[in-house]
């Protein structure tokens, strides 16, 4: 036990610290824990970690794909669904045909273990590349596909490595009788996560209590994942669609209370949860080279440098005619949605980093058929799983930067973001105005005092007078109201402080106003970010 807890404070550890140096250095995390794990993994005298696949598909995936669900803007989502489905369908099927394939003919592997290779590398992963997506301004068109892609495509991707495992094991394989459980599945999980969605809102609208409305919301994604996959299916989809119902749903049933302490509850374990598997991800490197035995350093570069080649080349092949076919073939598709610019379809297309679902598969492959023979190449497709997540990861992840300036999508993205602020700007407005309304309605009430109306109309003036109408307008007046206001706020806590340490006032009296502090200087640094122009 002590081990335990040392070698996760060593981790912590490192996670903090790849950090900071990855804020320094201004790459994603993801991609240093990747490699700070690979090192760890050879460092004399400390013992291996090996990632249990049950944990990441069972314990991991479902609240990241549940966080990434209320996430998402449903409108958003609905409006590129034929660009994701393409995508998380269509890509992740015609990526694992393209690898066993080349598997198959390159390689040499039999067809059925071609398959289960091809399924396994077949799905990207969103983290890592989003992250830095995002700090880089990518159009947000391309980070609503990417993103929708992510929610859905690990579904297709485990479903298809279900049958090709299957294939393998007993040497029988029904295409009809494929598709026929692939379609129920897609339903069934979707109507399975609408449900517990449903039912999970109302129960957290009836509790009205933050800690037991959290506590809810943490269980919703594995009552979505584990009932399915119990049954025999993913999982993945169900929990999707309960994320994009609260998403959509949720803001008039949640309490404000709930929000504020749930935002940094989810925030906090998605960080800790996403560092750890990117670290010990990397860690996996020396148990994967010792246990490697049957086959040569020649034949395992060789595996890892054709199947990433084909992942790679076959993504490019898909985008571009999933993307401009549509269009040319269907009219009404062009004038709802016109065909965009090359360099939107390239970045997707690049955008194709392998995660840790594609690992977690691969390390729970049986170990042997149900005849007692040992799987075919097991080893061997794990080792190439891995080779294949590190150069796509590494290679592809710095090189984002790159080729997002060459393609000039920062400037895009810029502009988008532009109008994004000012929309916003305009909203805060009008939700003031809709309060003064309010306001004017109130004061023919009997039971209200003018000077309370009074108070509250200099209170929404005040309000909006910090917000500037656009964001060429009034911008450095707002921020250095902020700034005098948070120098207002900090005066406040060195006063109250001080108030404590002569007896004054309590503990408790100090901590109750120092929430209210906390909150308005929560407040101020959020519209900061509003009043800020895109640079």
């Amino acid at each position: 036990m002590t081990a335990i807890i040392q070698t996760l404070l060593l981790l912590l550890a490192v996670l903090v610290a790849v950090a900071v140096l990855a804020r320094r250095l201004d790459v994603a995390p993801s991609i240093i824990l990747v490699i700070a794990g690979v090192a760890i993994a050879f460092v004399p005298g400390l013992p291996p970690i090996e990632l249990a696949p049950e944990f990441v598909l069972l314990v991991v995936l479902p609240p990241l794909i549940y966080l990434a669900g209320v996430a998402m803007s449903w409108r958003e989502f609905r409006f590129n669904l034929r660009s994701i489905s393409l995508l998380a369908f269509g890509c992740v099927v015609f990526t694992t045909i393209a690898v066993a394939a080349g598997a198959h003919y390159l390689l040499g592997l039999p067809w059925g273990v071609a398959f289960v290779l091809g399924a396994i590398v077949s799905p990207p992963d969103v983290v890592a590349p989003l992250a830095v997506a995002r700090r880089l301004g990518l159009p947000r068109r391309i980070l609503v596909v990417l993103e929708g892609e992510g929610l859905a495509n690990d579904a297709t991707a485990l479903i298809l490595y279900r049958f090709a495992v299957a294939a393998v094991s007993t040497g029988m394989f029904s295409f009809p009788e494929a598709i026929g459980t692939f379609s129920a599945i897609v339903v069934g999980e979707i109507g399975w996560g609408l449900a517990v969605g449903w039912i999970s809102l109302r129960l957290r609208h009836w509790a009205r209590d933050p800690r037991v409305e959290i506590t809810l919301s943490m269980m919703t994604p594995y009552l979505c994942y584990w009932v399915p996959e119990h049954l025999g299916g993913s999982g993945v989809l169900a929990t999707v669609a309960a994320g994009l119902y609260v998403s959509w749903n949720g803001p008039l049933l949640i309490s404000s209370a709930t929000r504020l302490q749930g935002v940094f509850f989810w925030d906090l374990l998605v960080y800790l949860l996403e560092g750890f598997i990117f670290l010990i991800t990397g860690m996996q490197a020396r148990t994967l080279i010792e246990r490697i035995q049957s086959h040569s350093l020649a034949e395992i570069a060789t595996g890892i440098l054709v199947t990433t080649a084909i992942c790679i080349l076959a993504r490019f092949v898909w985008v571009f005619p999933a993307i401009y076919l549509p269009r040319w073939l269907l009219p009404w598709i062009r004038a709802r949605d016109p065909a965009p610019i090359w360099q939107r379809p390239f970045m997707i297309a690049f955008v194709g980093v392998r995660g840790v679902v594609s690992l977690a598969a691969a390390l729970a492959l049986p170990f042997v058929l149900q005849n007692g023979d040992p799987f075919p190449y097991r080893d061997f497709i794990v080792v190439v799983t891995f080779g294949v997540i590190v150069m796509t990861l590494v290679g592809q992840g710095l090189m984002m930067p790159l080729v997002m300036r060459w393609l000039g999508l920062a400037a895009i993205g810029t502009a988008e973001n532009r109008v994004i602020r000012e929309q916003e700007l305009r909203a805060r407005h009008s939700a003031s105005e809709v309060a003064q309304a309010r306001l004017i309605e109130l004061t023919d009430r009997a039971d209200v005092n003018e000077d309370v109306t009074a108070l509250l109309a200099a209170r929404n003036e005040q309000r909006t007078r910090v917000v500037p109408r656009n964001l060429d307008d009034g911008f450095e007046t707002a921020k250095l109201s902020a700034k005098l206001r948070l120098d207002l706020i900090e005066a406040e806590r060195r006063h109250l402080h001080k108030l404590e340490l002569d007896g004054e006032i309590t503990d408790e009296s100090r901590r109750r106003i120092e929430r209210e502090l906390d909150l308005e200087e929560a407040s101020i640094a959020c519209k900061s970010e509003a009043y800020e122009p895109p640079l």
